[in-house]
C-alpha cells in the first residue's frame, strides 16, 4: 500500500465509487459480501487498492496546503517538481487557531509582531508522497487564497 486505507467515513462517502471499482475487478455486491466474510485478506487488499487510487487522484489534483498552529501559519504551493512554502510567524499573545487571532493577522500582517519566511524544496520522495506526508501531519488541502495573499506581500 502506497498511502493509507481510507477511513470508514471516507469509504461510506465514496460508496458508489467503490462499487464501481469493485465492478471493474469483476466483483458484484453479492460476491463482495461473500469476500468480506470468507476472504478477509482479499477484502483488505481491494480496500487498500481502492484507497491508493483515491489518494493518488486527490494528491495529483492538490495545488495548495495550509497548516495552522497557535503562532505559525505554514502555506504550501505544490508545484510539479518543487514545493514552495511561506511561513507566517506571529509573536506575542495572538492565537491563530481562534477567529480573532486569524482576523488580527489578516489586518495586521505588516505589524512588527509578524515575521515571514519563504523557500522552495525539490521533492525527494516524489510529489504525491510528500504532499500526503504533510496531510498526515495535519495540513489541509486549500484553494490557495491565503498562499496567494501572502505571496503578494512578501514578493
Amino acid at each position: 500500500m502506497k498511502y493509507r486505507q481510507l477511513t470508514k467515513e471516507q469509504f461510506e462517502s465514496l460508496h458508489s465509487e467503490f462499487a464501481q471499482f469493485l465492478a471493474t475487478q469483476g466483483i458484484d455486491k453479492n460476491e463482495w459480501e461473500k469476500i468480506k466474510i470468507e476472504k478477509t485478506e482479499l477484502a483488505e487488499e481491494e480496500m487498500n487498492l481502492f484507497s491508493d487510487v483515491v489518494w493518488e487522484d486527490v494528491l495529483t489534483k492538490t495545488a495548495f496546503l495550509e497548516h495552522f498552529s497557535k503562532d505559525t501559519l505554514n502555506l504550501f504551493a505544490c508545484k510539479d517538481k518543487e514545493i514552495n512554502r511561506i511561513v507566517v510567524k506571529v509573536n506575542g499573545n495572538i492565537d491563530l487557531l481562534t477567529k480573532e487571532g486569524y482576523e488580527w493577522l489578516l489586518k495586521n500582517y505588516n505589524n512588527d509582531d509578524v515575521d515571514f519566511f519563504n523557500g522552495s524544496k525539490i521533492y525527494k520522495l516524489g510529489r504525491n508522497l510528500e504532499i500526503f506526508d504533510l496531510i498526515e501531519k495535519g495540513s489541509t488541502i486549500s484553494n490557495g487564497e491565503l498562499y496567494n495573499f501572502f505571496e503578494k506581500i512578501i514578493r
